[in-house]
């Protein structure tokens, strides 16, 4: 599989493998790492149906982007913390949120609180059209009914009632230009929201 051998390709590798096969877009992938492995990122919005037995499609470049996990056709959703939208991304980026809530003291609050991630979760597989079933406990949530947008987040992905998240991107551009936000430096150490 191509994706097995992306991260250690040479640029010149990949260059002379677009060439002898024409037609795969090998080229404006993105990657990123989590957990140590490369995996393509979660990028751009769409907005898709959701059909009466509550399937929906999983766009063509998440399921692109899943590919690069180990257990490809595997997504895993969880109700947001923060807003009324779904966090979901492959079994990777699931098993590096367990690797760093093991470094948490297991009796915390803490532990306990990110713990609920887990017990939430709902690990979904894709059947062969690329569709998940979406649970009524995470649709309602979400207030998801007939249509639910997939939005990009890098190594993860959020759904969103396509309305909310309307509302919900307006308030962040707007509070992004009013603070001013722009991307640490390279090297720079993550900082924390006092």
């Amino acid at each position: 599989m191509l994706s097995q051998i992306h991260p250690e390709a040479s640029a010149t590798a990949w260059g002379e493998l677009a060439k002898a096969l024409p037609g795969l877009p090998l080229a404006g992938r993105l990657w990123g790492s989590v957990g140590g492995r490369q995996v393509e990122l979660f990028l751009s919005t769409y907005v898709n149906k959701v059909d009466r037995k509550g399937r929906v499609s999983v766009p063509a470049t998440f399921r692109s982007t899943l590919a690069t996990h180990r257990e490809p056709s595997l997504l895993v959703l969880f109700p947001s913390f923060r807003v009324p939208a779904l966090d979901g991304s492959g079994g990777n980026y699931v098993e590096e949120m367990n690797d760093r809530l093991e470094t948490l003291d297991q009796f915390s609050d803490e532990h306990e609180n990110i713990s609920l991630l887990f017990a939430e979760a709902h690990p979904l597989t894709m059947d062969g059209e690329g569709r998940i079933v979406l649970p009524e406990p995470l649709k309602e949530h979400a207030n998801i009914t007939t249509d639910v947008a997939f939005v990009g987040l890098g190594a993860m992905f959020q759904m969103w009632e396509p309305g909310r998240y309307a509302e919900h991107r307006s308030a962040v551009r707007e509070r992004s230009r009013q603070q001013r936000t722009t991307l640490p430096a390279r090297g720079a150490v993550a900082r924390r929201p006092s």
